[in-house]
This record gives structure tokens, C-alpha cells and sequence, in this order.
């Protein structure tokens, strides 16, 4: 908590003063939600079927997420969308929208996330492949640095089946 003070300090208010006395109390008490990834592994969150499995693509889409930069703690955020080809098992819907909270509540540079997602599943369900696309405003572009509001950093993930160009070209119809 001192070291909290210490940091309001540091940029120039008064750590004291009434609006700021429980500041560092509330600033640890977010970091529950915040950084709640660091408390989760993969395989507790991707439960596998294999009844009603199947061979066609899986696609869930515009998975809200939440993330902190960790070159700047400062928030980005955006959507994620997960295909994969099953090889005999698949998931709950629900989870691949867990997996994705796993990783996003962590400390974390977009490239990392969509690789850690994909190469989750893929350790996980042993798929034909998978492909991860993420799409996200990142607040140190936009609030400090080059201050571009509008600009949107698009990364991609890509395993397995899904180097195919067919087979890339498909998720990504889907996606649209």
C-alpha cells in the first residue's frame, strides 16, 4: 500500500487528501478482476465432448475481452474470435470464451495472447488447427505516445489445418 502511496505521490498529488486516502486499498482490490488470469491454468477452464463432436469448423466470434499492456499498464481491448477444426472432441461454447479470459487477465502484449490461445487449444483438444484473430485498441496509442484514437492493431494466430489458404479463407468469411 505504501508503495501505491508512494506512486500518487510521485505524480504529483496528495495521497492524503480525502479522495485519495483509499486509492491504493481500491487500486489491489481491482487487481482481483484485473489480473485474475494469473490465478487460472488452460486445462481447468477447457472441459472436452466427445459426443456430439463433429468435422466441420467451430467459430465463436466478437469475444469481448480485456487486457492490460505490459510495457505500459495501460488497458487495451477489443474483441477475439476462435475457430477449430475438431478431431473427435470439441468444447462448451462457454469455454472458449474462459480460455480467452485466462489469458487477457494477465500482463500482456497482443501478439502472446492470440499465440497462448491457440496453442492452448491445440495442446488441449489436439484439433486438425486452429485460428485465433484479435482486434483491439490499445489506450498507450491512444491516450500517450503517437495519441491515434481510431487506430485498431489486428493480430492472428495460426495452427494446423488453418495454413491451408481454403481453410483460412473460410474462418475468416465467417468472421466478417
Amino acid at each position: 500500500m505504501q508503495h501505491l502511496r508512494d506512486l500518487l505521490a510521485y505524480i504529483g498529488d496528495d495521497p492524503a487528501r480525502e479522495g485519495l486516502r483509499e486509492t491504493p486499498h481500491r487500486i489491489v482490490k481491482s487487481w482481483d478482476k484485473l489480473f485474475g488470469g494469473y490465478q487460472q491454468k488452460p486445462q481447468d477452464v477447457l472441459k472436452t465432448f466427445v459426443e456430439g463432436s463433429c468435422e466441420e469448423m467451430v467459430v465463436l466470434k466478437d469475444i469481448e475481452f480485456y487486457s492490460t499492456c505490459e510495457h505500459h499498464l495501460q488497458p487495451f481491448f477489443g474483441t477475439i474470435s476462435i475457430g477449430y477444426l475438431p478431431n473427435g472432441r470439441v468444447l462448451g461454447i462457454s469455454k472458449l470464451a474462459r480460455l480467452v479470459e485466462v489469458f487477457a487477465r494477465r500482463l500482456q502484449i497482443q501478439e502472446k495472447l492470440v499465440a497462448q490461445i491457440a496453442d492452448s487449444l491445440m495442446q488441449t483438444l489436439h484439433p486438425h488447427g486452429v485460428m485465433v484473430v484479435c482486434k483491439a485498441k490499445h489506450m498507450c496509442i491512444s491516450s500517450r505516445g503517437i495519441e491515434k484514437h481510431n487506430a485498431v492493431m489486428v493480430t492472428s494466430a495460426i495452427r494446423g489445418a488453418f495454413n491451408k489458404l481454403e481453410v483460412r479463407s473460410e474462418f475468416l468469411e465467417m468472421i466478417k
